[in-house]
């Protein structure tokens, strides 16, 4: 038998709420297109109540967490990937409105740049002996990218792809590493996890998430955001990763300008070491 529609299934069990579990849902139910892009931080702070409500609301219902519930959300309304292309707009032809979508990603990720974020991801950079980028699942992509990309300019960065072995390295780190991580929605547990203990050892923190309020940012020094609207049926989109390649080529290119000197002369050595593998 097909699982019920889950927006009919809060108004069913609705009377087996808490008085917070309610608030939740009444939000949930008056603002259905808005939901599924809120972080549980955000929710809960828009219902009045904490995130542990939320999270027992989501129980209730018989859901994992906050994540299934907001794709069970979503399959309620019918909202997939490609309602943000299928949207009226001039653009008359798919390439044109991809196009679009990336560009107002890049654009949106810079109306949201805080200067002050900036200078102090920087600053991390410039103090940390290792620097370590994680993600886990697409945005893992991007953590990847970034060690390849610095790689060539300073040899203290690493990425670790296994997620427990991230957690392992997160627990050895010190007050003279960086651990940066890259989470679009702020509430994966493997980095939730990866953060915490990064921050009980005394390691600084930082992050490229959409979400300015997470359990991610709670554990973070520095926050950088980035555009780009994504659902729980889009996860992963390429105009996030745009975005979020976008701060860190940004990063790439001011670290570089900090550092004139010994950036140039390591991406010489760089790009020397292989020169010889091309035709």
């Amino acid at each position: 038998m097909e699982e019920m529609n889950l927006i009919l299934k809060i108004q069913s069990v609705y009377n087996q709420f808490t008085k917070a579990e309610k608030k939740v849902a009444d939000y949930c139910l008056a603002h259905k297109e808005e939901v599924p892009y809120l972080s549980i931080t955000e929710l809960a702070d828009a219902c009045e109540v904490g995130d542990t409500s939320v999270y027992r609301f989501c129980r209730t219902l018989k859901l994992d967490g906050y994540q299934e519930f907001k794709m069970r959300f979503s399959l309620s309304q019918g909202t997939g990937e490609g309602t943000v292309l299928s949207d009226d707009n001039e653009a008359d032809s798919l390439p044109k409105k991809l196009l679009l979508a990336h560009q107002n990603a890049i654009a949106e990720t810079y109306q949201l740049l805080n200067q002050t974020e900036l200078e102090k991801v920087l600053d991390m950079f410039q103090k940390a002996e290792r620097v370590y980028f994680f993600g886990v699942g697409d945005s893992l992509l991007a953590a990847e990218e970034a060690r390849n990309k610095f790689l060539r300019i300073t040899p203290k960065v690493n990425c670790i792809t296994d997620p427990h072995m991230q957690a392992v390295a997160a627990s050895l780190t010190t007050k003279k590493d960086l651990v940066f991580l890259i989470s679009y929605s702020g509430s994966t547990k493997d980095n939730i996890h990866t953060a915490k203990l990064a921050k009980e050892r005394g390691a600084m923190v930082a992050c490229i998430s959409h979400f300015q309020k997470s359990p991610l940012t709670a554990y973070c020094d520095a926050v950088l955001l980035c555009g780009s609207k994504e659902g729980p049926l889009n996860r992963g989109s390429m105009s996030s990763k745009s975005a979020q390649l976008y701060l860190i080529d940004l990063l790439y290119q001011s670290y570089y300008e900090r550092n004139p000197e010994e950036s140039f002369r390591n991406n010489e050595l760089a790009s020397a070491s292989v020169v010889e593998r091309s035709l």
